[in-house]
């Protein structure tokens, strides 16, 4: 297996990146490609193992670059050398915790769509009282219509079984209540659609609408959105498992009678603090496209990047590309739009 890294991404540094590659390095036979600057990704007095290999190139797309504009400045750039070293057929698997956007479009000009498939979509894992949910789209495309959201059930439900492990995984569409009639003119007519395309089809668990509480509930499996409430909702998720963690460390601190206590449920806390960080599931995929791209948070540091690796090699172990291309080939297609 072959994964080209982009290395120069990130707010951490390049050297953040190849730290987390060399330690996914020593724990997999996989061949790992560093992407970018040579002479920034060779720390002094390290040395590289054989399955790591650095691939030069000279220029860099910065987190606030538009992405169209820089793909066509920076022809060069780490995000963009990498990519192509899976259309080439070169690398298995891209990584990039850089732009976002710029991955996302250069994957999608590079590689090419899924026949089927109209609109690629962030496949992003969330933690659930009864383990993982998927939700899709965490942010590739804001604007839908009723046949994306469609698109986007099949291929999270592919990722579900395939690379988390979920067998006949409930797909949830998100909504501000469970009632069919419930939701925006997009999320109704999805849930028409939905009803209508998967009567009958044992292949696919739909049940309904979910609220934003049954993400976390474990009440279903994959939760299908539209990227603009999907990035909103995993922004937010985010932000409450930082006010968490933060005012639960700072009431240990303050409260002098409760520190005794610390020591017995220390595990507890540590347990908690994994379950709810990012950095555990390293990134997500850009599914819809014609190869493994997996996105990662631009704050990432060297063990989310060894999880995002690991991710990278649990998706084309599962060869979930072609999954999803004979999913979408299998599957009906969606009743016309009303």
């Amino acid at each position: 297996m072959r994964i080209a890294v982009d290395a120069m991404g990130g707010d951490r540094g390049p050297h953040e990146v190849v730290k987390g590659v060399l330690e996914a390095a020593t724990h997999s036979g996989t061949h790992f490609y560093l992407v970018g600057a040579s002479e920034q990704l060779r720390p002094a007095g390290v040395t590289f193992p054989k399955n790591v290999e650095v691939i030069p190139a000279t220029q860099v797309i910065e987190m606030h670059d538009q992405p169209m504009l820089a793909i066509r400045k920076k022809p060069d750039s780490s995000v963009v050398v990498a990519t192509r070293m899976v259309k080439e057929g070169k690398a298995d698997a891209v990584l990039s915790i850089g732009n976002t956007g710029a991955a996302m479009a250069i994957a999608l000009l590079t590689l090419g769509r899924i026949k089927g498939i109209d609109r690629p979509a962030i496949a992003t894992p969330l933690p659930s009282i009864s383990g993982t949910v998927v939700m899709l789209d965490a942010g590739a495309t804001v604007d839908c219509d009723p046949n994306n959201l469609y698109e986007f059930a099949l291929m999270g439900a592919v990722y579900a079984e395939k690379v988390i492990g979920i067998a006949h995984p409930r797909l949830g569409l998100l909504s501000n209540g469970e009632e069919d009639a419930k939701g925006n003119d997009l999320v109704k007519r999805a849930n028409a659609l939905f009803r209508e395309a998967f009567a009958g089809n044992t292949d696919l668990n739909f049940i309904g609408n979910v609220e934003g509480r049954d993400i976390y509930r474990g009440n279903v499996d994959v939760v299908v959105c539209d990227g603009f409430v999907g990035n909103v909702t995993l922004k937010t998720s985010e932000g409450v498992a930082e006010m968490i963690t933060t005012v639960l460390k700072q009431e240990l601190k303050h409260q002098k009678w409760m520190r005794p206590l610390l020591i017995p449920i220390r595990p507890a806390l540590q347990r908690l603090q994994k379950r709810i960080d990012y950095a555990e599931r390293g990134g997500a995929p850009l599914l819809g496209v014609n190869g493994v791209c997996i996105i990662g948070h631009g704050r990432s540091n060297a063990y989310a990047i060894l999880n995002a690796c690991r991710a990278a090699e649990r998706a084309v172990q599962q060869k979930i590309v072609e999954t999803i291309r004979e999913r979408v080939r299998v599957s009906p297609s969606p009743p016309p739009l009303v």
